[in-house]
């Protein structure tokens, strides 16, 4: 058993150096499910992003979630007729979590939606990823039409995507809009739109998406509003 386990250790090390220009993985056996772990955070503080759920990974490998939620009250009860969703995709096969964590964003609706304080997940589906997730934050930057930066409030016509990690990594990009919520009420996203489709971010280097279609009328909507945000996740 111990002369396995050394094997073992050896072959996932050999991966792992071949997989570092490439970014693509290949693995002998299906994820646990039991390896996922989840934590809600109903409220992200000044200047954070609340209703998120923290999603921590201890395959040894990037994975793609299919999860499904129910709404939970201060109690611990369930609201049958809260409607979970997700920004990135974790309910959709669309948000590819890395070894170590990931995270989500949820948004509610429905009768009750301002009541939950909680949430429970199911994992439905768990397939490993086609390539790695990146190890550290792919940073986002606004662009203008000459190619200079700008704020993410202002009305931009692309988005620079750098990576620094030293293999490609497979994102998409969503500009969010949130709401002004009351006082006791958690600030979510009321609009959620995608800047481009699936974009592979070289190794060390960056990436330009266009902003276009119904991404550039989000954007002149609502550039100037108080609560916009871009973020890119790792997708596939």
């Amino acid at each position: 058993m111990i002369r396995r386990e050394n094997l073992l250790a050896g072959w996932v090390v050999v991966v792992s150096l071949s997989a570092i220009m490439t970014g693509v993985t290949h693995w002998s056996s299906k994820p646990a499910r039991s390896a996922l772990s989840f934590a809600y955070q109903r409220e992200g503080g000044d200047n954070y992003i609340s209703q998120t759920l923290a999603i921590k990974n201890a395959n040894k490998e990037s994975v793609v979630p299919v999860l499904a939620f129910t709404a939970l009250d201060q109690n611990g009860d369930p609201l049958p007729r809260v409607r979970v969703r997700t920004v990135y995709g974790s309910d959709s096969g669309r948000l590819v979590v890395p070894y170590g964590s990931g995270l989500d964003i949820l948004r509610f609706s429905g009768a009750g939606e301002h009541q939950v304080h909680d949430v429970r997940v199911t994992v439905k589906r768990l397939v490993a990823a086609k390539s790695r997730a990146a190890a550290h934050p792919v940073t986002v930057q606004e662009l203008d039409s000459a190619g200079s930066t700008v704020s993410r409030f202002s009305r931009f016509t692309a988005v620079r995507l750098t990576n620094i990690d030293p293999y490609p990594v497979t994102m998409r990009v969503a500009y969010l809009v949130y709401d002004q919520p009351a006082e006791g009420q958690t600030q979510q996203a009321v609009s959620v739109t995608p800047l481009g489709g699936l974009v592979v971010v070289p190794g060390g280097g960056s990436a330009v998406v266009k902003v276009t279609g119904a991404a550039a009328t989000a954007v002149a909507r609502y550039s100037g509003g108080p609560a916009v945000s871009v973020k890119a996740y790792d997708s596939q």
